[in-house]
């Protein structure tokens, strides 16, 4: 059996080769965090990461490369890294991350990957809502100034200012967690609205059925 390895599917493998490497540069006391080169480094592997999600995609539907592994691949990966990032976390800067809050995030990828595997059984889609695209943006955000925090509670700017990372980790956490619960409420809607019409239509369908079943029996008699 050959697998359909093209250009996107390459590269979301490469997404998931890079989240047992950001794993590692989380938890391992190989590096130290003396000059802060252990956070830099896994922030430009997270957001290494997060980029390939989009640029995998755009190839994808650009050369007409869309693939049932890709389909598979894709958000898998997607769930892999953001699970292995936030459960890092918890043991690597504890003081923003607690052990709940990767709980919340985790369980709102899986809920919202059941809906999607649910619905795709049911032969329709739930679309990606706005508040899906934003929820990833602040994790992104949230995550890399959280690893940054590990380091730096602020960095000097010009004269007396100063750019504060702590609060940027500190609110954006929690605006994540917002968002997160906000956008798991919208799918969860969407997913009703769409499995409530759904099961109208095959009720029709069979009615329909059953009707012209009973005109014909009739026609027989």
């Amino acid at each position: 059996m050959v697998f359909p390895l093209n250009l996107p599917n390459s590269i979301t493998l490469i997404r998931i080769g890079m989240i047992p490497l950001l794993i590692w540069v989380l938890s391992t006391s190989r590096l130290t965090s003396g000059g802060g080169e252990k956070e830099i480094l896994a922030s430009a592997l997270f957001i290494a990461a997060s980029i390939t999600d989009g640029i995998d995609g755009y190839i994808a539907r650009r050369r007409g490369q869309i693939t049932t592994m890709g389909i598979l691949l894709d958000p898998l990966a997607d769930k892999l890294l953001i699970a292995a990032a936030f459960i890092t976390l918890v043991a690597f800067n504890p003081r923003l991350v607690p052990a709940w809050i990767a709980v919340v995030i985790i369980g709102r990828e899986f809920l919202v990957s059941g809906l999607r595997s649910i619905a795709a059984s049911e032969g329709f889609t739930i679309e990606a809502s706005d508040l899906g695209k934003l929820k990833m943006f602040v994790q992104i955000v949230a995550v890399v100034a959280v690893i940054l925090d590990h380091r730096w509670q602020a960095w000097p700017l010009a004269g007396p200012y100063i750019f504060p990372v702590h609060w940027i980790a500190f609110l954006a956490i929690w605006f994540m967690v917002g968002v997160s619960l906000i956008s798991a409420g919208d799918y969860f809607i969407a997913f009703w609205r769409q499995i409530d019409r759904h099961v109208v239509k095959r009720q029709r369908r069979r009615a329909f059925i059953l009707s012209r079943r009973k005109k014909r029996n009739v026609a027989a008699v």
